[in-house]
């Protein structure tokens, strides 16, 4: 399927805030029930009928793309209209792309978020940007080995660091393999929700920018790591938000830098905007202009902007 042309131009990006994405815009959005034993952010409950969550997620993903291209993001908006997908809006899971033209095609953990894949991105993918080489780990699912993308890792693209919490998502084994073929430095850490279990994605409780980094240090279960893990971001020179655990339920960890044409943004739902302070917003908009994206029928499906957003770390080809 063609993609809906969404491009602008923009400044030479940041390493960490990609000036170009993909997005996918779903036709039939529902929260998937499949998730939902590991996945405590949901909401099973609504008061609106399924045709109208299908309505509205469609308009939110439609009004965040163009809000983004707005900004100078180059958007690439993908249409899904099966009816086996429920959380093919959140893309950023089954593909990452890294600096060098390197691709990953990463494996899922529930059997319904593998009817995801899709080659024609991957081939959008190879006609506008440099692609190198595509490693496929899709094939280690037979073997219960799952790393599900920018979900379970964050990348410090600038320190190549991946910093991971453990989970039924990110397969210790897996991980390394992963990190060997692609140069990046595993940090795992532990980590235990208001219900106790693991957080199942890092990227709901960590954003790592270019000069400043939002981390839900309280819920990660070993003192000791945390304080490890903030130091070490610290000696990178970034500036360190602390979310609280009521900020991270609202998302305010699920967010992503990325480059447009006035500077660099932080791309965030108006539920994690509304949860952070003043300070907090002050400090990010040294260096970044927030940009809050409408989209709390998205959320209910226990995934915000960052899930919604695939980062090109990619050369462009001339157009």
């Amino acid at each position: 399927m063609v993609p809906h042309p969404i491009a602008a131009s923009s400044p030479a990006n940041s390493v960490q805030a990609p000036r170009s994405v993909v997005m996918t815009r779903p036709h039939n959005f529902t929260v998937n029930t499949e998730t939902a034993a590991d996945n405590s952010f949901q909401q099973a409950a609504t008061l609106l009928d399924a045709a109208e969550v299908r309505r509205l997620a469609y308009a939110e993903v439609t009004a965040a793309a163009e809000t983004l291209q707005s900004q100078g993001v180059r958007v690439h908006l993908f249409e899904d209209e099966g009816t086996t997908t429920p959380d093919a809006v959140f893309l950023n899971n089954w593909f990452t792309t890294h600096p060098g033209g390197h691709v990953a095609i990463h494996s899922m953990f529930a059997p319904s978020r593998r009817r995801e894949r899709r080659s024609d991105i991957i081939e959008l993918l190879k006609r506008e940007y440099r692609v190198q080489d595509v490693i496929d780990y899709s094939g280690l699912e037979y073997d219960d080995l799952f790393l599900e993308g920018t979900g379970a890792l964050v990348f410090d693209h600038h320190e190549r660091v991946a910093y991971v919490a453990r989970s039924n998502r990110a397969h210790p084994v897996l991980l390394e393999r992963f990190c060997t073929h692609f140069n990046y430095e595993p940090v795992v850490f532990d980590t235990a929700g208001p219900d106790g279990q693991p957080i199942y994605h890092t990227n709901v409780l960590m954003t790592i920018g270019t000069d400043f980094a939002l981390v839900g240090f309280d819920l990660m279960t070993d003192v000791a790591r945390a304080s490890e893990i903030r130091t070490r971001l610290e000696q990178t020179g970034r500036s360190i938000i602390a979310l609280t655990t009521s900020q991270i339920e609202s998302f305010a960890g699920n967010t992503i830098e990325l480059s447009g044409t006035a500077g660099r943004i932080l791309a965030l739902s108006e539920t994690a905007f509304a949860s952070l302070t003043a300070a907090q917003r002050a400090t990010i908009e040294e260096s970044a202009t927030l940009v809050p994206l409408s989209v709390p029928t998205i959320e209910l499906a226990g995934g915000s902007v960052r899930c919604m957003i695939a980062g090109i770390h990619l050369s462009a080809r001339p157009q």
